[in-house]
């Protein structure tokens, strides 16, 4: 969200949410001057901050997600690097720790108004890593002169007599930002970086400020306006983050090392806790976009690089929804509220995707608790392939299915949809089943994902009541992934390291409708 001085929101922070597991060494020195100047930010100038949710939001993903074991990959074929399973966007899986490295160099920054803590040492490390990135890579990708953001201000927003920075009164504010007219970044070392740091890691501090870095990159190549739309501003702001992001992963940072695997995870699911609300029209451009949305702004910048970030507009976003049925765009329904989850809903899901996937021989519907030799049981949901059973242990769904999100509980996104995209997902191993395909491997894992998104695209155009699906629903299936992962799971519950990847198969089947295009893109 694009804010001016003085006329923002308080308590408001989006995007930026990631883990690691490193503390920031005693070996690190950095230059302080321990107090701020309040005047030296006189002008109105626009301040472009990570935007309109609290502090709650950063508790959510760090206790949700969760990664499940890898299967063989498949190997003599080529495989698009989006899909992948040995991969995350390209990059090979790795497991190395996310966070600052042991070894990194020393400091040269000043931070003005410094208390000379942990937190502000990591953030100017972020800051000096983002900007040694940016002075290499910006005269390579972008037009225009690279101008490092080198002025960078720390606060306490619990403190009443926190300073006024860029015209904002910073008591109460819980954010990070980068201000324009005084070229400038600060952040809350008080509230919001803590609370970063003490749920998701170190290395989340980075990516909050990578994001803002990328507010000056848009800046530096004059691709925004003072009167750009806010949805632009932000998907390009994510996108660079995730261009710096991949090169962090590659290895190539002297500072930071980042994980393909869960570390990626953290990542992605701090970029979603940002996604709009319901309630937000599709067209509005001051909106930051769904689940979907953010994601595929970080996505590009992670494969495809700063010129991808450069060339995001409002029609290539519109272009991009317009791939989606109306009813699970924005503010296209007026159903806010999550269906409570019943055998008898249950059963009218089953009849609706025997229509939508059209197996030849219907799976038996059980409620009792799954039973199936030689294959591991998946509850809440399950599917046998010897006895073509799906097994529902409906007080278990029904509790995957509880209404819950990062601002008032504490959670993840989660809802309806997290629990029905998993039951989809098990129906969709039955379809695979018939076909005669294993029903053990990463392959099928990612191709239930991409049949579960073709289920779900042609439930939000049923216009049944009582299994339609809204932009919200869709939202909650995203970050399912990204936390159970059963949606993208085989028989066994074995889903793919890279959550990266998890929601691109799902979105492939989600935008194109095609059954085929699943089984010829994760074949066997």
């Amino acid at each position: 969200m694009t804010r001016h001085p003085g006329g923002g929101r308080r308590g408001s922070a989006r995007w930026g949410h990631w883990r690691s597991r490193l503390w920031l060494g005693s070996s690190v020195s950095v230059r302080w001057d321990g107090h701020v100047q309040p005047a030296s930010c006189r002008r109105p100038a626009g301040v472009t901050p990570l935007g309109g949710l609290r502090r709650a939001v950063l508790v959510a993903a760090a206790s949700c997600v969760a990664l499940s074991g890898c299967a063989d990959v498949v190997q003599g074929r080529a495989v698009s690097p989006i899909y992948d399973p040995a991969t995350a966007g390209g990059l090979p899986i790795n497991n190395v720790p996310s966070g600052p490295r042991a070894n990194a160099p020393a400091l040269t920054l000043t931070v003005h108004g410094t208390d000379m803590g942990p937190i502000d040492k990591l953030a100017a490390l972020s800051v000096e890593d983002i900007e040694d990135y940016w002075r290499v890579n910006f005269p390579r990708t972008l037009s225009g002169k690279y101008e490092p953001v080198t002025d960078l201000y720390s606060y306490d927003s619990h403190n009443p007599a926190s300073p006024t920075i860029c015209d904002n009164d910073t008591y109460g504010l819980t954010n990070a930002f980068f201000c324009d007219d005084d070229w400038l970044i600060a952040w809350d070392r008080g509230a919001f970086l803590p609370v970063v740091q003490k749920y998701f890691g170190d290395a989340a501090v980075t990516g909050v400020l990578s994001h803002e870095y990328g507010h000056a990159i848009q800046s530096m190549a004059h691709l925004v306006k003072k009167s750009r739309t806010v949805l632009v501003a932000e998907q390009q702001a994510d996108c660079f983050a995730g261009d710096y992001l991949r090169w962090v992963a590659e290895g190539k940072s002297p500072r930071f090392t980042l994980d393909t695997g869960d570390g990626l995870n953290k990542v992605l699911a701090g970029v979603i806790t940002s996604r709009d609300p319901a309630s937000v029209k599709a067209n509005d451009s001051r909106g930051h976009g769904t689940a979907l949305d953010r994601v595929a702004a970080f996505q590009a910048g992670f494969t495809s690089g700063a010129t991808a970030c450069a060339a995001i507009t409002m029609e290539s976003i519109q272009a991009r929804r317009d791939n989606l049925p109306e009813a699970l765009q924005l503010a296209a329904s007026a159903r806010r509220a999550d269906r409570p989850i019943t055998e008898t809903s249950v059963r009218q899901l089953i009849d609706e995707l025997a229509k939508i996937l059209s197996p030849k021989t219907t799976p038996t519907l059980s409620m009792q608790p799954a039973q199936c030799a030689g294959t591991e049981s998946t509850t809440p949901v399950s599917y046998c392939p010897a006895s073509n059973t799906v097994f529902v242990d409906l007080p278990g769904l029904q509790k995957l299915g509880e209404p819950g999100d990062e601002r008032h509980d504490y959670v993840l996104l989660q809802g309806t949809n997290t629990a029905i995209s998993a039951l989809i997902s098990r129906y969709a191993l039955a379809v695979q089943h018939e076909r005669g395909l294993p029903m053990s491997s990463t392959a099928t894992a990612l191709r239930t994902a991409c049949l579960t998104g073709i289920a779900e695209r042609q439930l939000g155009q049923s216009g049944d009541a009582a299994t339609s699906l809204t932009s919200r629903d869709i939202d909650q299936a995203v970050a399912g992934l990204l936390g159970n992962g059963l949606a993208a799971s085989d028989a066994d519950g074995t889903t793919v390291p890279a959550g990266f990847n998890r929601i691109a198969a799902f979105r492939a089947g989600l935008t194109t409708g095609s059954i085929e295009r699943c089984y010829a893109d994760f074949r066997a």
